[in-house]
């Protein structure tokens, strides 16, 4: 009598575990319910480019290193004018100074500093639609150093104006995407497409074409390259019939 008890009370277990199971895998998994990531992305071209290059004087005497320092400005801006880029098109950023100071050191101990001079640093930066004009100019810098001037630049940086039109062209091709892959998922099951319960935007980003450069789940918006790839994804719920 006590193993027969005891039978029926396992047996009890084991199907009340097999219902609460059954329970939450539908409560885990509501039916009706289709969940889909489309894609879409665009090739472009930059059409605004920027680039900044800077230069710089050291002086012990702080009027003479201004003086040089602004003669070094004069011959920029008149580099620049020369090669086609307007005025309008290039800033030059306020003066920078510094006191340099030279560490000194007797039997390997150091002693203190000695006043070196002033270093007086003026950066200057270029931004222009005509990109073509840009880059050829960035290419040909090196003339500045035959005219006497230390100068330093960075790699033109590529930016496209249009870019907030072309996102909303990539929100309509990942959404369209999407709802192809939703409306296939329900074919193949039997049912049909109903209502769109939620959509939500993912990872937008901007890559160089062909650059090797990889995907971010944080989204990446790429510079250095004049070519891009812009990319974005979509998420769909949809009710099924």
């Amino acid at each position: 009598m006590k193993y027969l008890s005891a039978i029926i009370f396992a047996i009890a277990i084991v199907v009340a575990a097999y219902f609460l199971g059954n329970a939450y895998i539908k409560r885990a998994q509501p039916q009706g319910v289709i969940s889909v990531t489309g894609s879409g992305s665009e090739n472009f071209t930059s059409d605004l480019i920027v680039w900044e290059g800077q230069f710089s004087r050291m002086s012990p005497n702080l009027k003479q290193a201004y003086e040089e320092l602004n003669s070094d400005k004069e011959t920029v801006r008149e580099y620049l004018i020369d090669n086609g880029i307007k005025a309008d098109n290039f800033i030059f950023n306020s003066v920078q100074t510094d006191e340099q100071q030279e560490n000194q050191y007797q039997d390997g101990n150091y002693v203190g500093s000695v006043f070196k001079g002033y270093e007086l640093r003026q950066s200057v930066k270029i931004e222009s639609t005509d990109v073509e004009l840009i880059e050829n100019v960035s290419r040909e810098i090196t003339e500045l150093l035959n005219r006497g001037v230390q100068f330093n630049s960075t790699p033109p940086r590529y930016y496209y104006t249009k870019l907030a039109d072309l996102k909303i062209e990539m929100i309509s091709k990942a959404t369209e995407d999407a709802r192809m892959r939703a409306e296939k998922i329900a074919e193949n099951s039997g049912g049909s497409l109903g209502e769109l319960n939620n959509a939500g935007m993912g990872v937008f980003q901007i890559t160089g074409q062909n650059s090797g450069e990889d995907y971010s789940w944080s989204g990446s918006f790429n510079t250095q390259d004049k070519k891009k790839t812009a990319s974005i994804t979509m998420r769909l719920d949809y009710k099924i019939d």
